[in-house]
């Protein structure tokens, strides 16, 4: 058979990701004073990991993982949406504060998605016992360098939002045939 590797993780959030994902939309709403969505009572709670700490798992498992095993890559770091939304705000008022008010002023609660999980988060624990790995960004270190990340590179999330960049890249033709 196949020697193969599994993988799973939790949500990832760092540079790079497309603007309609929470954290991201999180950042780009606020700066341009737009509402901040939360879905529901904002008490969905998710496991939040790094980009580049799932890298740095998946480098270890391809390096020291066993053949055939299935591994979760997560950082133990369950924060529920509000929460989430709270620390996006509070980092931005410090690190491009508002004209006026508070970015944590402009987070509104939309309806929920039907059948939306409460909660998402993995048990990484054989990663820590057999691998002996964890992340090495706290969620906050790792908030900070994303929202850095944006601060500096609006441009290209602007332009990956717009529905030119997305047909060009994944064709019209493909996305509509998708739904």
């Amino acid at each position: 058979g196949l020697p193969t590797l599994t993988t799973n993780c939790s949500n990832n959030f760092g540079p790079y990701q497309f603007p309609e994902k929470l954290i991201p939309i999180l950042i780009l709403n606020a700066l341009d004073e737009r509402p901040l969505p939360v879905y529901g009572d904002g008490a969905n709670v998710r496991d939040w990991l790094f980009v580049a700490d799932h890298c740095r798992g998946i480098a270890t498992v391809l390096d020291h993982g066993v053949v055939g095993e299935t591994y979760n890559i997560g950082a133990r770091c369950e924060k529920s949406n509000l929460e989430i939304a709270h620390s996006v705000c509070s980092m931005l008022d410090d690190l491009a504060p508002r004209s006026r008010g508070h970015y944590s002023d402009l987070i509104t609660f939309v309806a929920d998605r039907p059948g939306h999980d409460r909660r998402y988060a993995i048990d990484p624990g054989k990663m820590e016992s057999s691998l002996n790995w964890r992340p090495l960004e706290t969620f906050e270190s790792a908030l900070r360098k994303t929202i850095v990340w944006y601060l500096k590179n609006i441009p290209w999330a602007n332009e990956v939002s717009d529905r030119d960049w997305t047909d060009l890249h994944y064709g019209a033709e493909s996305m509509a045939s998708a739904h």
